[in-house]
């Protein structure tokens, strides 16, 4: 693996002055996992000058932190000894390197891992008060690509708000009208306490919430190590899948199918269960829904579970049906989930991974490439450069407009080779007329 030599380390402080003081941190802001969301971004070189120059850039995000100030500032603790962002302007970490790889050979090894990780995102400090927020690193590339590299906390916003942020940057470094004005393509709202829980007798936990709270029993827990592949599925693909889930989205029917593969790779026994956890963007579910800018965690864990068996023996239009009791759910459930974590420690409560029989699925599929041209072309890729433990997956849009998808996806070391096999073996039967 190619070295990678940093070049500059600084602050980047908003460019003009910005409200400062504490920001109120909702139930699911605090109920998100205490850590840095590390992603990255591969740009091909087009041969322009000032191709990603450091100063431009640097001054591009120094205006978009004045539309997304939170992240100038530090995490804190209010008076009552809860956690929220404290606004200060003390700007966000600013890293310059290079390394020695070329962007075709980088992204011909690029799997998200720990090494990948180190090589192109900022070094993060322990995640709890007074920390900074928001951590970016531009890396030179000997072929003159580049790679963009951040790191931010996901107690301030889920991945959609970090899209949203990444978006209106690149607006702004590539010169869009509206940004050349001050204004963010989208304003961010930063009213958290949209998600407030209900007062007093007005709570109303009405399920049971299973996600947020410790297992009945000991778990053979997925472990830290794990192995981590980026597999692809043409627009052809996912169609013939879809056709045969009637009425499921293309993300239920992707994850159906990976959930069968995942079982029959890990040599599940049938009566063996097995949960399907996901995330789900409440933003539009809530009555009245919340505004299209809102910048904080808005999305809920939600599960349903089966036995192996079910889901193997089983057409994948079954387990696409059982993923939607998982996906499905409207305001009322993220609305007692928020009055649940009223009464329960939500800034500690158990993150300690899931099962090996497990999957934990998550649609990164609204994040569009070509909203993040900083003026020089759309990312040849983007997506997580960690995993956090075995039994994730990621599904995206692959690069290019031909509607393909991209799995981003972490299993045990030994489950692995015999996964990226049954999943081959399913995608040719796909294509059998």
């Amino acid at each position: 693996m190619a070295a990678v030599e940093v070049l500059t380390s600084e602050m980047v402080v908003p460019a003009e002055e910005t409200p400062s003081g504490g920001l109120w941190l909702s139930n699911l802001d605090l109920a998100a996992r205490r850590g840095y969301t590390p992603t990255v971004y591969f740009f091909r070189s087009n041969g322009e000058p000032g191709f990603f120059a450091a100063e431009a850039v640097k001054d591009s995000l120094a205006r978009a932190l004045v539309a997304f100030y939170p992240l100038a500032g530090r995490l804190g603790v209010d008076g009552a000894g809860r956690v929220q962002v404290d606004c200060t302007g003390e700007g966000a970490v600013f890293v310059t390197a290079r390394s020695g790889y070329a962007l075709d050979d980088l992204m011909s090894e690029f799997v998200p891992c720990r090494a990948m990780r180190d090589l192109l995102v900022p070094a993060t400090p322990a995640p709890d008060p007074p920390c900074a927020l928001l951590f970016v690193q531009v890396t030179y590339l000997r072929c003159g690509g580049v790679v963009l590299g951040q790191a931010m906390h996901h107690s301030v916003c889920d991945a959609r708000g970090a899209a949203h942020f990444f978006e209106t940057w690149a607006s702004i470094a590539r010169g869009d009208a509206a940004a050349a004005a001050g204004a963010a393509p989208v304003t961010p709202c930063f009213d958290h306490g949209l998600l407030a829980a209900r007062p007093g007798t007005a709570r109303a936990v009405l399920y049971d919430h299973p996600e947020y709270k410790p297992e009945p029993e000991p778990m053979d827990i997925a472990g830290s190590d794990y192995a981590s592949s980026i597999l692809t599925m043409t627009k052809a693909q996912v169609g013939a899948l879809k056709a045969r889930c009637p009425g499921a989205s293309t993300f239920r029917a992707v994850v159906a199918l990976v959930w069968r593969c995942a079982c029959r790779a890990r040599a599940l026994p049938p009566e063996a269960e097995t949960r399907l956890y996901s995330m789900i963007d409440m933003r539009a579910r809530l009555d009245p829904p919340l505004p299209p800018g809102y910048f904080g965690n808005a999305v809920v864990r939600t599960s349903v579970a089966a036995t192996a068996g079910e889901v193997l023996s089983n057409p994948v239009g079954h387990a696409a049906r059982r993923a939607l009791a998982a996906t499905s759910q409207g305001g009322d459930y993220a609305r007692s989930l928020v009055d649940y974590l009223e009464g329960v420690d939500a800034m500690n409560l158990p993150r300690s991974g899931i099962s090996r029989a497990h999957l934990r699925a998550i649609s990164w599929m609204g994040m569009s490439l070509h909203d993040s041209d900083f003026g020089w072309g759309a990312p040849a890729f983007m997506g997580p450069a960690l995993m956090y433990y075995g039994g994730f997956v990621y599904v995206m849009n692959a690069s290019g407009k031909d509607g393909g998808l991209a799995l981003v996806l972490s299993l045990e070391p030994e489950t692995m080779p015999e996964f990226r096999k049954v999943f081959a073996d399913e995608l040719a039967r796909l294509e059998v007329v």
